[in-house]
């Protein structure tokens, strides 16, 4: 299991980070959310413990940002208030628990266990298509056999496609699944950052562009030229 802690008292991070060692339990740091949304952007973890008092981006805009990044990481805050509203408040933020300090670090370790066995019961399923393996939970992708590195963007983008299938994704569908609302519609967002997966993917090309449609995973690449051929036209009606 590998968890960030998000907890700005250098001795108490110091503490929790040696104390889940001991339990075989991996653990990164950061003191501030500027220092939590950096990590978030390169690791993949398990679980989060989040300090909802810390500098810079709150506890509360960390964890509001897990829970729209869709990767279904479980959250456990951590506070010094030990009020009914403030517990409420952190649950509707997308907390899964919540530990008020001070607190026994055995206690920490039962309740981040707990939230781990829960997360196994609800983890989407691998998928596979044209020799790639797609893992939802931990966020990561082989291409026959290979990992493959991808941003947060890519990842999403790929997901839609393997999702459907070999069935074409209209630019349009892939901005309001893979972008959030206030995505332009007039964007090139989407063929930039798919002309960017099929490198990271390496040849032969496994995403097809249909001219004037969209994207497709090729479920039989043969070599095909699928570098980034007539793109679809990016208006609202493509």
């Amino acid at each position: 299991m590998r968890v960030l802690v998000v907890e700005d008292e250098p001795l108490m991070a110091a503490a929790i980070r040696d104390g889940l060692r001991l339990e075989a339990i991996a653990a990164d740091l950061a003191h501030d959310g500027h220092a939590a949304l950096e990590l978030l952007s390169v690791n993949s973890y398990d679980l989060a413990v989040l300090d909802r008092d810390i500098p810079g981006p709150s506890g509360d805009e960390i964890a509001r940002s897990i829970v729209e990044s869709g990767s279904g990481m479980p959250i456990l805050m951590l506070t010094a208030a030990d009020r009914l509203d403030d517990k409420a408040s952190g649950f509707e933020l997308g907390a899964d628990d919540y530990l008020t300090k001070p607190f026994e670090l055995r206690e920490l370790v039962l309740r981040l266990r707990a939230l781990d066995r829960r997360r196994a019961h609800h983890r989407p399923p691998v998928r596979e298509i044209a020799g790639l393996r797609l893992d939802p939970f931990r966020r990561e992708v082989f291409r026959d056999g290979r990992y493959v590195a991808l941003t947060r963007k890519q990842f999403a983008v790929l997901e839609v496609l393997v999702v459907a299938g070999g069935g074409v994704v209209s630019a349009e569908a892939l901005l309001e699944q893979a972008w959030d609302e206030h995505a332009d519609p007039f964007t090139n967002a989407v063929r930039i950052t798919v002309s960017a997966l099929r490198k990271r993917l390496g040849e032969p090309w496994v995403i097809a562009t249909v001219p004037g449609v969209g994207y497709r995973i090729d479920v039989a690449p043969e070599g095909g030229d699928h570098r980034d051929g007539p793109d679809v036209s990016w208006g609202p009606r493509g």
